[in-house]
């Protein structure tokens, strides 16, 4: 019967009706924060494919030969007991050198099986060294396993056992529909324990950890420990929704601060691992750094959004399409770019060779460019075997002239400040010879021998330069100049200064 099928009827019924509605809910609310009643069904549910991994390895033993025992002063015999290893120390001393020991070193982690055919899912740095990979199930079944493919950027590695018959498997759930506060439970290996469920809630998402360029965790409460590295976290549905990679903890153990990477970051890599044995990422060529509202103001692009070019790779995509540093990249391939961290994540999940739309703001205006992606992986072997670049070209002849602003002093670079700061020959812009130690300057971290090459995106190859084009800010209203600076090594950022 409802309440309102009863509204013209007995006051005294109603009046019963309405307690009992009352007294119902204020004994759910309490049951619902407790979260569900048991979680034994689903425990029971994907256990079966939740397995330990063992990986081991053969290290050089390099312990030198066994000291003396501590013997407390006074310990009878303790004359006798010195003497002994004196002279076992000596002897070991004259004897040739031994070749070093191998000894094996183990460590425990967690998995889980995704196909039944024997394909497996744990943390890169559980297998990463590796020698030897074992795969435990509950039931006690042992399978050897060889390595898929590995990725450490998302921490993420694939294996492959040989099943005698299929097995019992999980499937990845959409990590992206998970709300903070939705229950999650986590299975795994703490401690070497063995199968362990813990339960918990997602405490936030998209966390960035500082462990890599793709950092986008969940974080649960869940007691995740050493040896849950590899395991799933489920949603109630019993669907994967992250791999358990890392905790944050002062002594090692649970604090209730864990991190899972998200399904919807791990299924593209793991779906490259097992097509390629490698990961084949988009690469755009560009070097970003975030966009603040100091910034923001300086390029007059309004709120803080997007990710600030620092600077483009010579051999790069974006070079030839036309990105050039100063461009603000707010949208990549149709999606926006909220900040810095997010532009990493869209290019890498972008095929290689596709043609994508990028639109920055360039002098307050967007400006669509094409560009045909290359392949990240590609880019870093070529960074990786490219020599020391110098720019060469003649010192320029004469001293330096000096000018102050924004708490710096500036010269020219002239061979003079180059081979005092030990800048590279033909090296450009205006150098800093030194900066006060209370101004914003130095609170940025800019130290003598650093170069301004750029004020607000206009170039400046003399000290003059910069105090003209601080004038010309403060004349025109702004509270903010960007210097985009090079270090003594070359590597180039964008800082901005508030004009005082």
């Amino acid at each position: 019967m409802s309440f309102a099928s009863i509204r013209t009827g007995d006051r005294s019924k109603r009046a019963g009706v309405l307690a009992a509605i009352l007294a119902a809910g204020l004994a759910a609310a309490p049951a619902l924060a407790r979260g569900p009643e048991s979680l034994a069904d689903l425990a029971d549910k994907v256990s079966d494919a939740v397995v330990n991994i063992s990986a081991s390895q053969s290290v050089e033993d390099r312990r030198g030969p066994a000291a003396a025992p501590s013997v407390p002063p006074g310990t009878p015999f303790e004359d006798l007991f010195e003497e002994f290893f004196k002279r076992r120390q000596q002897g070991e001393g004259n004897s040739p050198p031994q070749a070093p020991r191998q000894r094996r070193s183990s460590s425990l982690g967690s998995g889980f099986v995704i196909d039944s055919a024997g394909i497996v899912i744990t943390n890169n740095h559980v297998i990463a060294d590796a020698t030897e990979i074992t795969v435990i199930f509950t039931d006690g079944t042992r399978l050897k396993a060889e390595v898929v493919g590995k990725d450490a950027k998302v921490d993420i590695a694939v294996l492959k056992v040989k099943p005698e018959k299929p097995l019992k498997f999980v499937k990845f759930g959409e990590s992206e529909r998970m709300r903070v506060g939705d229950w999650v439970m986590a299975v795994g290996n703490p401690f070497g324990l063995g199968g362990t469920v813990t339960a918990g809630i997602v405490s936030a998402r998209n966390r960035n950890i500082q462990s890599g360029p793709y950092d986008n965790y969940i974080q649960t409460d869940a007691s995740i420990n050493k040896g849950n590295s590899g395991g799933p976290l489920f949603n109630m549905d019993g669907d994967v929704i992250g791999v358990n990679t890392a905790i944050l903890s002062p002594t090692g153990g649970s604090v209730g601060i864990g991190f899972a990477t998200p399904a919807a970051t791990v299924m593209p890599v793991i779906d490259q691992l097992q097509k390629f044995g490698e990961t084949r990422r988009g690469w755009l060529g560009v070097r970003i750094q975030s966009v603040d509202d100091t910034i923001a103001e300086s390029l007059g692009i309004g709120k803080a959004r997007g990710a600030l070019v620092a600077g483009v790779d010579d051999k790069g995509p974006a070079k030839p399409a036309g990105i050039r540093s100063g461009d603000v990249i707010i949208k990549f391939d149709g999606k926006d770019v909220v900040d810095s961290g997010a532009l990493p994540k869209l290019v890498a999940v972008a095929p290689v060779d596709k043609d994508v739309s990028v639109i920055v703001m360039r002098g307050g205006k967007e400006v669509e460019i094409k560009v045909k992606l290359g392949r990240l992986e590609d880019g870093e072997k070529q960074a990786a075997l490219e020599p020391g670049k110098n720019n060469g070209g003649p010192a320029a002849p004469g001293r330096s002239v000096v000018q102050k602003a924004l708490g710096m002093e500036f010269a020219a670079a002239t061979a003079e400040t180059r081979k005092r700061f030990n800048l590279k020959d033909g090296a450009e812009g205006v150098v800093v010879t030194s900066v006060e130690d209370n101004s914003e300057a130095a609170e940025k971290r800019i130290q003598p021998g650093y170069r301004i090459l750029e004020i607000n995106q206009q170039a400046v190859t003399k000290p003059e330069d910069v105090a003209k084009k601080i004038d010309e800010l403060k004349a025109q209203g702004r509270r903010n100049a960007l210097l985009f600076v090079a270090t003594p090594q070359d590597e180039k950022t964008f800082v901005p200064l508030q004009l005082k």
